[in-house]
């Protein structure tokens, strides 16, 4: 996925969080994933209908892009899961996980646009644990 397209695949409900984040040039997933709770706070001041609730999730989103190499999507799909960080994913159980997913699917009367098997989860779960190894 191309740098630049990173932020305009997120829901409309992002929608100042993504023109914030754009204009002033922080658009890279690596930047935003690497920014802090007071980064996110000034942004947050400097533009008042950016929400610190979405910052956060973004840089979640970012963070799990970069550290995990998932597309948006299925961060955003573990986001919704209870997911919000490395830290959490590497204490997850992949049943569980796979559980909490099939549940979500069904509540929304939909089927994600991700293709997250049992064995992928287990994979996410393993990185994640390396990672956190190695903090």
């Amino acid at each position: 996925m191309i740098e630049e397209k990173f932020l305009e695949v997120l829901p409309e409900n992002f929608r100042h969080e993504k023109y914030f984040l754009i204009k002033n040039k922080l658009n890279d997933f690596k930047k935003l994933s690497q920014l802090s709770d007071s980064e996110l706070n000034n942004i947050q001041k400097l533009d008042a209908l950016c929400s610190l609730n979405n910052l956060k999730k973004i840089r979640a989103i970012a963070n799990f892009k970069s550290n995990l190499s998932i597309t948006p999507y299925e961060s955003y799909l573990l986001l919704h899961c209870g997911i919000g960080s490395i830290k959490s994913l590497s204490n997850s159980n992949p049943y569980d996980l796979k559980e909490r997913i099939g549940r979500l699917e069904r509540s929304l009367r939909t089927k994600t646009q991700t293709n997250i098997t049992l064995s992928t989860l287990k994979e996410l779960i393993k990185k994640a644990n390396q990672i956190c190894k190695s903090i």
